[in-house]
């Protein structure tokens, strides 16, 4: 897969937020997916105005697909797992310090579009808070500025309009926008070719069945096949050429064994954002879920949806918008036989 072209620097004036701006809060805790979406905004803010220093909130779990990104001065972890019980509020009240650290920002940006955000947002004392007009739980008043967005528009769009009403300039072409992920090679030893499969979801009704992955995996014959991500149910049956690297990775080698992949099929799931974010060749399983609002933000990737295999630029919007159900083995065969073909 390949990386995204270089980032030209923006030819437009930023907006008055953010001309001034040496300190940038940016708020997008959750989820993966969700983070991966956001980065080509970030970075093309960063763009807009090349002297601010930008930190962003996220939960501490997803912080690795964070760190060493350059548009980023740092990287503030929100203990989201600590924030339970009777106690939350006092100790969200004593973590919220560190929004103000080491400076108080001059701009906080709320992407995340919750309650608990907009107060993050709050919290952090910046004079500027700019969030979307979808935001939710009552976000929206803690914000000195929402910007309009159409909330059935895909998620990178949405972030994308916020971007744009800060002064920053946005490429006509999805592949030109900078999703910066880092990539770390895994230990141990990769073939030299390979599918990358990753099957299970948190989610409810995203998951494969097990013969699914069975099937799969013997229809792509000698080509070997990594199974990733993390959870799902133990695999038996699986053919010679099926490597389980489920719990192996960091999200780095994750990264890095996408990009590196003949091709990536993937649940409807962040790891498939990721696969998306780092190039073309990658096709998005989908059951309920709607790939025209939540699918590949790749114009040449593809979708499986209710037995169809269809580029992303050619998805039927009320055929995307129907529930469907998974895959069945004989589906899974088909592919397989897509992901062998390179997409073409």
């Amino acid at each position: 897969m390949s990386a995204p072209a270089p980032l030209a620097r923006a030819k437009a004036e930023p907006a008055p937020e953010l001309a001034d701006a040496s300190e940038v809060l940016v708020i997008k805790p959750s989820s993966l997916g969700d983070i991966v979406h956001a980065l080509p905004a970030v970075a093309l803010i960063k763009a807009a105005r090349p002297a601010a220093r930008i930190r962003w909130v996220a939960n501490t779990e997803w912080v690795p697909i964070l760190r060493g990104n350059t548009d980023l001065a740092s990287v503030v972890p929100f203990p989201r797992a600590t924030m339970r019980g009777f106690l939350t509020p006092f100790r969200f009240l004593s973590w919220s310090r560190v929004l103000r650290e080491p400076a108080q920002p001059d701009l906080a940006i709320d992407l995340q579009g919750l309650f608990r955000s907009g107060l993050m947002a709050r919290r952090s004392r910046a004079p500027h808070i700019v969030g979307a007009s979808d935001a939710r739980e009552g976000a929206g008043r803690f914000y000195t500025r929402t910007v309009e967005v159409d909330p059935g528009a895909h998620a990178v769009e949405r972030y994308l309009a916020v971007a744009r009403a800060l002064g920053a300039v946005v490429p006509d072409d999805d592949a030109r926008l900078p999703f910066r992920l880092p990539q770390r090679r895994p230990e141990g030893g990769v073939p030299d070719r390979y599918l990358l499969l990753h099957p299970f979801s948190r989610g409810a009704g995203k998951s494969l069945a097990t013969p699914c992955v069975v099937r799969f995996c013997q229809a792509a014959g000698d080509v070997p096949v990594l199974i990733v991500g993390r959870g799902g149910p133990a695999l038996s049956g699986l053919p010679d050429n099926a490597e389980d690297w489920r719990g192996r990775t960091e999200l780095g080698e994750l990264a890095w064994l996408m990009a590196n992949a003949e091709y990536c099929v993937s649940v409807d799931s962040g790891p498939a954002h990721m696969a998306a974010a780092l190039g073309e060749t990658v096709l998005a399983i989908h059951s309920w879920s709607d790939p025209c609002k939540v699918g590949p933000y790749r114009a040449r990737a593809w979708v499986w949806k209710g037995g169809q295999i269809t580029r992303v630029d050619a998805l039927d919007p009320a055929l995307s918008a129907r529930e469907a159900a998974l895959p069945t083995e004989a589906e899974m065969e088909a592919i397989a036989a897509h992901a062998l073909d390179g997409g073409r």
